[in-house]
């Protein structure tokens, strides 16, 4: 993991934005910097993630969420250099090829999607909970289009395509999003997840998925802009805590209807258990900061 971090305003909130090097959350990062707050910006790519910090003159890091260790040590750096965190905005994500298991032995779209910001939100947990911290997950509306969701094959050992693991995911987010509302919501942590919409972004270029014809083709001319698909996201983490309802997914600032599933409490809890034991799995002492 690099950083390229200086000292920020102490009065400035703090807003912390992975999947920040494009698309939506370099929009999104744009937008929040605007409103005077002091930006984090997490990307995959060191060149992409410097390219979009360095005009906002904002902080950034970078970390491969197909490796845990890396979060783990995003997360330790992290707690280091901000004393607050007003805001954390998990984004990264995507949707995949065939399947393929990461370093940490994972399905690699439920861990960039879900078991990454799982960690890194659990391990920023305490810092979170004294900064009365807001929790963003981008979510998609193909929690309900394509989850098929299976708590006992968390890594689509069974069944496997593209489109059915990347809804999984989502629906995880969406699952996570509303037990983290449950554990935490009357310590002054609020959470949301949310649809960003189709986005004109670089989304599924790695992917097999028939989404990739949307995505990469001259149909991509349809889609919305990045700064649209990150309006909702720039809303959670700046409007009146009274305008939305911690615990709840939102598409276009409303409340939307999810999959059936997102709404078992049960089953929200036992992934959080599932996810928490996935990531205890493959821990290692996270890299200390020269």
């Amino acid at each position: 993991m690099t950083d390229t971090s200086e000292a920020s305003a102490p009065s400035a909130r703090t807003i912390i934005i992975t999947g920040g090097s494009d698309g939506i959350g370099a929009a999104a990062a744009r937008a929040l910097s605007r409103t005077g707050a002091s930006v984090v910006i997490v990307g995959r790519s060191a060149a992409k993630t410097a390219a979009v910090a360095a005009p906002l003159g904002a902080d950034s890091f970078t970390a491969d969420f197909a490796s845990l260790d890396e979060v783990r040590a995003l997360a330790a750096t992290l707690l280091e250099r901000y004393p607050r965190i007003d805001v954390l905005a998990n984004n990264a994500g995507g949707i995949m090829g065939k399947r393929v298991l990461t370093v940490d032995g994972h399905e690699k779209t439920f861990q960039v999607n879900h078991l990454a910001p799982f960690l890194l939100t659990t391990l920023l947990t305490d810092r979170l909970l004294e900064s009365h911290a807001r929790v963003i997950n981008t979510a998609s509306v193909a929690n309900s289009v394509y989850a098929r969701f299976d708590i006992d094959d968390l890594d689509a050992s069974a069944k496997y395509s593209p489109n059915r693991a990347y809804g999984n995911a989502k629906l995880a987010n969406i699952l996570f999003t509303r037990e983290l509302h449950h554990r935490y919501h009357e310590q002054g942590l609020t959470t949301a997840a949310f649809h960003p919409g189709v986005v004109a972004t670089s989304f599924s270029s790695n992917s097999t998925s028939v989404m990739r014809f949307i995505y990469q083709t001259p149909l991509k001319r349809m889609l919305i802009t990045p700064e649209q698909g990150a309006d909702t996201l720039v809303w959670l983490a700046t409007a009146p805590l009274d305008e939305w309802i911690s615990g709840e997914y939102y598409d276009k600032r409303l409340v939307a209807k999810a999959n059936k599933l997102a709404y078992d409490p049960a089953l929200a809890a036992a992934l959080w258990e599932r996810s928490g034991a996935m990531v205890a799995a493959t821990a290692q002492a996270a890299p200390t900061l020269e």
